[in-house]
C-alpha cells in the first residue's frame, strides 16, 4: 500500500522547485546538489504516486498536485517563521546570530569597517551577512535586517532612513577621450532607473560592456572599458577614476535600514539599528558626495 503521507523536509523541496521552476535553481536555494534534489523528488512522487512537475525545456512546471503541495509549504514556511520572528521578538541579550543582507555595492564601499565595529562592540552577536543585489524576503526570515537603497521601502517593514546615495559618471582619471564608449547594467542587475537613464542620454547606443554587478561596473571602468554611472560613494574613493559629470539628481536614492515589526523589540535588533544607523549618518558627506573633485 502506498504510504500518502509527506514529510516535513519534502515541504521546502517542493517549494524551492515550484519557485525556482528547475532542479538547479532548487539545489542552490536549498544548498545540496542537484543529484540530491533529482532523487528527493523522485522519491517523493513515488511515495505519493501522483507526478508534481512536468517536466519540459523551459523548466518544472507544477501539476495541480504540486501546486496544491507548494501553496502548503509556502503556508507552512509562513508560519514558521512567524514563530520564529515572535519568539526572537522576545530575546532581551545581546547574544545570538543576526542576519543582515545588503549589496555587494553597499558592503564593498561602506559597511564592512562598520559591521566589523559593532561586532567587536558586541562579540556575543554572531554577524551573517548575505549579499544580495535583489530585495530579500524578510517576512520568511530570510535576513532579520536589510540596508537597501530604495525610495518604496516595503509596507510590510518598518525601519528607518539613513541616508541618500548619490551617482555621477566617472572615468578614467588618465582618459583624454571625450567620446568614451559606455559601460552599462545589464538586464539581470535589475536597475531600470539606470537603463532608462542611458536610455534618454543615447549612451545604450554606445555600451560596449555590461554587467550585472555595480562592483563589474566599477571594475569595468577602471579597466578603462569606458566611462560608466557609479555611486559616489564607491567611485570617490577609488584614486584611478574622476567624476566626468555632475550627480545625476534622477538617480539619487534613499538609504535604509529595516526590518519585520515583529523583531523591533529584540534587544540586537534595536542595538544593531542605533549603532549601523549613527556610523552612515556620519558618513553622509561621503555618501552624497560633498568634496573637492
Amino acid at each position: 500500500m502506498t504510504e500518502l503521507t509527506t514529510r516535513w523536509n519534502d515541504l521546502p523541496l517542493v517549494q524551492a522547485i515550484a519557485e525556482t521552476g528547475s532542479l538547479s535553481g532548487a539545489a542552490r536555494r536549498l544548498n545540496v546538489s542537484h543529484a540530491t534534489v533529482f532523487r528527493r523528488l523522485g522519491e517523493l512522487e513515488r511515495r505519493l504516486g501522483v507526478r508534481l512537475f512536468e517536466r519540459s525545456r523551459n523548466g518544472y512546471m507544477p501539476t495541480p498536485a504540486g501546486d496544491d503541495l507548494a501553496v502548503t509549504a509556502a503556508r507552512v514556511a509562513d508560519e514558521i517563521a512567524g514563530a520564529e520572528r515572535r519568539l526572537l521578538g522576545r530575546d532581551l541579550t545581546l547574544s545570538g546570530t543576526l542576519r543582515t543582507t545588503t549589496t555587494d555595492t553597499l558592503l564593498m564601499g561602506l559597511l564592512t569597517p562598520i559591521l566589523a565595529d559593532f561586532q567587536a562592540a558586541h562579540p556575543r552577536i554572531v554577524l551573517e551577512v548575505v549579499v544580495a543585489n535583489r530585495p530579500l524576503n524578510l517576512s520568511r526570515r530570510d535576513a532579520d535586517i536589510a540596508i537597501r537603497p530604495g525610495n518604496s521601502p516595503p509596507e510590510t517593514l518598518i525601519g528607518r532612513r539613513v541616508g541618500r546615495l548619490t551617482q555621477a559618471v566617472y572615468e578614467p582619471s588618465n582618459s583624454g577621450d571625450e567620446a568614451l564608449p559606455w559601460v552599462g547594467p545589464d538586464v539581470h542587475l535589475g536597475y531600470p532607473a539606470l537603463e532608462a537613464w542611458m536610455m534618454q542620454q543615447g549612451a545604450d547606443a554606445h555600451t560596449v560592456y555590461k554587467v550585472d554587478s555595480m562592483l563589474g561596473m566599477l571594475a569595468a571602468v577602471r579597466a578603462g572599458l569606458g566611462q560608466g554611472v557609479l555611486p559616489c560613494y564607491l567611485a570617490d574613493a577609488e584614486p584611478t577614476l574622476r567624476r566626468r559629470s555632475a550627480m545625476i539628481p534622477e538617480l539619487t536614492i534613499d538609504l535604509w535600514l529595516l526590518t519585520h515589526p515583529d523583531l523591533r523589540r529584540t534587544a540586537r535588533v534595536r542595538t544593531f539599528f542605533e549603532v549601523v544607523a549613527q556610523a552612515i549618518e556620519a558618513r553622509n558627506a561621503v555618501l552624497l558626495g560633498e568634496h573637492p573633485w
